[in-house]
């Protein structure tokens, strides 16, 4: 077995997660690093380039200090993906905080470009939808409300890119300006079926093309580490995916039909479709998967949603009615049902398969025998009720899906896993490293620099903690549960 590591670089939502992985698959050293939330107003959420950047350095020196550097052999990064930021080409500095995937202040533009005739057509080449979550909007936001910023853009000074590409930028001090397929096709500028940007739709979101980064595959060495820009490692970037599509690949998803489920912030379902490029017409994005160095694509189709995570960290902050996510189970476990609560967390907005930026959170069954249990216990439903919300729009459902791989955060809940298991009625399995984001980051970086050989030497290094069986007595409640929380779902749309 190798002695060789990776480091791989986790870029998420509300913190940096840095992991070194060892040959064997195991995570041997892990750093984090929190960074700051900005809402200027309501619908509104920013990030601070810098703050990202200097967290990123946190986690990871965090991590690296546990391990010998000698043994590194190269960097994953994967990263939360429709974000998007501006950065000068030459100082590195932003001119202004990203604005995250889950802002929704070009709703407007979205029904715009709809009332305009452009749905259809921007679908047939991006698979996505019209909807404030994705990156395109977001630039044309800023081209029409920050006319000064953008003609910098225009000249070329400052580059546009998402959180992989601006932190390469960081990391090789400016030189590269990369990003792959699965986070460009998350931009609306990306033909999907071709796997490059598309004239067309620059053209029609008004980015000019030359401010984007090249496209590159998602593993092999695409770029090296400046150690004076980055704890005086000099290191290869051999392996980049957006958050979703690492983790298909951290769960070794690497064959038609295979599926998982990360619990994030959002919750995201992801099934592999190989080198079909599938649709559907029932609320699910074509996505691509990855890029292999010899240029084929695999596809995915995924059911973005939300707000899972969000809701358990609300009811923390917002609430303040839970300590810790971790404490949901046992909070969760003092109350056999939620008594008719229901809670839609649509806090900003709905995604897939409804598609609703206007929706808002809602609860509804509230009682004076109401308490904080049967809120959080509603919490954990609403996520299992969401993911079956989606899995029922995969084709060919259930039986194309056999079993549900889940992953993130969430996935350590006992009682979560389990309800998502009666609700979609297959097997649910977590694997032992549930981390799977971070870990296919590093699975392609370490193709990419041959720590491993191939995807088969991969399978061999995932492994099952516990599989989840759905439970045939709890099906009718399970079933009566979803028709309620169907009804709650309508009732939330179109409030804002």
């Amino acid at each position: 077995m190798s002695t060789r590591t990776v480091l791989a670089i986790d870029a998420g939502t509300t913190g940096v997660t840095a992991v070194v992985v060892s040959a064997d698959g195991d995570i041997v050293a892990k750093g984090y690093e929190e960074f700051r939330q900005h809402f200027p107003r309501p619908g509104w959420v920013e990030h601070a380039p810098e703050e990202i950047w200097q967290a990123t350095l946190a986690a990871c020196r965090e991590a690296v200090e546990q391990v010998d550097a000698s043994t590194l052999a190269g960097i994953g990064i994967t990263n939360q993906r429709e974000t998007v930021l501006l950065w000068d080409r030459e100082t590195l500095g932003s001119p202004r905080r990203a604005i995250v995937w889950q802002d929704r202040r070009t709703a407007d533009i979205c029904a715009r470009l709809k009332d305009e005739g452009h749905e259809d057509r921007v679908a047939e080449l991006t698979g996505l939808r019209l909807d404030p979550y994705f990156s395109g909007t977001k630039l044309m936001w800023l081209a029409e409300h920050e006319p000064r910023t953008w003609e910098l853009v225009t000249e070329g000074r400052y580059a546009v890119g998402t959180v992989d590409s601006y932190l390469i930028a960081r990391m090789t001090r400016g030189v590269h300006h990369v990003t792959d397929v699965s986070n460009a096709c998350r931009t609306l500028l990306m033909d999907l079926s071709t796997g490059d940007w598309s004239d067309e739709l620059c053209s029609l979101f008004g980015v000019p093309r030359d401010a984007l980064p090249e496209l590159v595959p998602n593993w092999g060495e695409v770029a090296t580490t400046d150690p004076r820009s980055f704890l005086d490692l000099e290191l290869p970037i051999a392996g980049i995916a957006g958050d979703q599509q690492s983790a298909l690949f951290g769960q070794t998803c690497f064959d038609e039909g295979d599926s998982k489920c990360t619990y994030g912030t959002g919750s995201f379902v992801l099934t592999n479709t190989g080198s079909t490029l599938a649709r559907s017409d029932a609320g699910l994005l074509s996505t691509a998967a990855w890029r292999s160095p010899s240029g084929e694509l695999t596809y995915a189709l995924e059911g973005a949603i939300f707000v899972t995570g969000a809701a358990v960290q609300w009811l923390r902050d917002g609430l303040q009615i839970v300590g810790s996510a971790a404490e949901t189970e046992a909070i969760a476990r003092t109350v056999g049902t939620s008594d008719g609560v229901v809670f839609v967390p649509a806090l900003t907005g709905l995604g897939a398969p409804h598609w609703d930026p206007h929706a808002r959170g809602t609860i509804l069954g509230i009682t004076r025998g109401t308490t904080r249990a049967h809120l959080v216990r509603a919490t954990l439903e609403a996520i299992a009720y969401e993911v079956r919300d989606v899995l029922e729009t995969m084709p060919g459902w259930p039986a194309s899906v056999p079993s549900l791989k889940v992953d993130g955060g969430a996935a350590a809940n006992d009682l979560l896993c389990q309800l998502q298991a009666d609700q979609v009625g297959v097997p649910v399995e977590r694997p032992r490293l549930v981390e799977t984001t971070a870990l296919g980051a590093a699975f392609l970086a370490g193709l990419g620099t041959g720590v491993w050989d191939s995807t088969d030497e991969l399978r061999e290094t995932w492994q099952l903690d516990r599989s989840f069986d759905p439970d045939p007595d709890a099906r009718a409640d399970a079933d009566a549960g979803h028709a309620r929380w169907a009804e709650a779902v309508e009732r939330s749309k179109g409030w804002a």
